[in-house]
């Protein structure tokens, strides 16, 4: 397939975080250290407003001790269910904090729904980098291909990195699904045929998910191939028709509870991991907007 950019393996370290259910990635060109960070979590503690760096603080010792050198902090999409770590990260590593290019369209919407006002740019600027759908960057002498893959939210977007395709939240393992498709933006038949995309993907290419709920018990898991999607997931794998997708996708989207940090999340991962900006006091504040308040 075109898309396809190169044969050579990246190293892939995994780090799960427990209570986001988040698995975050550093992807490493083995000829020259070179790497890129997808999906951090910084964590949060909602009931106190209080953060701190643990699942970070992995991460940035690991490189360390590995002697990487970050060049990329890769957003797969503007998370709903954790704060992403990458300013943070940033500052202790350096590299460039990417994201799809219609991530205007996420801020839009939801700079509305938080009222962030004039000051907050809705154009991306906020990110070192905004991919288009198709571009071409370099981890080392790696290839990378971003992919957009629409459905789940509008700036949803997948990195086929060497052999290795980071799905973000579009797919999870083949016991688990696929993603819901009733935010804002998002769309359950334009999700069937991103995924279609990715299952075109050559059948050997190894793929990373985003998150992983451990159906029936299992222990937890994060890493399958196109092929054992194609033949086995459980909303997409066997041929499933875009028709019969969409149908259970719609009824089972309206069954699911709202995450549980998507109100600070949101917030946060608009502005490519920044806080709003303190207010008059000093203090630093996140919206929750009121819904079905009666006079």
């Amino acid at each position: 397939m075109s898309q396809n950019a190169t044969s050579i393996a990246p190293n892939v370290k995994a780090f799960f975080d427990h209570d986001s259910n988040t698995v975050s990635y550093v992807v490493t060109d083995p000829a020259t250290k070179k790497a890129a960070i997808i999906d951090s979590v910084l964590d949060f503690d909602y009931a106190s407003g209080t953060i701190s760096y643990d699942h970070a603080d992995m991460i940035i010792d690991y490189v360390k001790t590995q002697n990487l050198d970050v060049e990329w902090l890769i957003e797969t999409h503007v998370h709903a269910d954790h704060l992403s770590a990458a300013p943070y990260i940033q500052q202790k590593l350096g590299g460039k904090i990417g994201i799809s290019d219609r991530i205007s369209e996420v801020q839009t919407v939801f700079g509305k729904m938080f009222n962030a006002g004039t000051e907050f740019e809705r154009d991306g600027s906020q990110f070192d980098q905004l991919f288009a759908d198709g571009d071409r960057y370099k981890i080392g002498q790696l290839d990378g291909v971003a992919i957009a893959t629409p459905g789940h939210t509008p700036a949803c977007m997948v990195h086929l990195i060497g052999d290795a395709v980071f799905v973000g939240d579009t797919l999870f393992m083949p016991d688990g699904g696929t993603a819901r498709a009733d935010f804002p933006g998002g769309d359950a038949r334009t999700l069937y045929q991103s995924i279609q995309k990715i299952l075109a993907l050559p059948d050997e290419t190894r793929m990373f998910v985003c998150h992983d709920y451990a159906p029936n018990g299992r222990e937890f898991l994060w890493e399958t191939t196109v092929g054992a999607q194609r033949a086995n997931n459980i909303h997409v794998g066997h041929n499933a028709s875009e028709d019969s997708f969409v149908e259970m996708r719609e009824k089972r989207d309206a069954t699911l509870a709202m995450p549980r940090l998507i109100m600070p999340s949101i917030q946060v991962n608009m502005r490519a991991g920044h806080m709003p900006d303190a207010e008059e006091n000093g203090a630093t504040y996140l919206k929750v907007p009121i819904q079905g308040l009666k006079g």
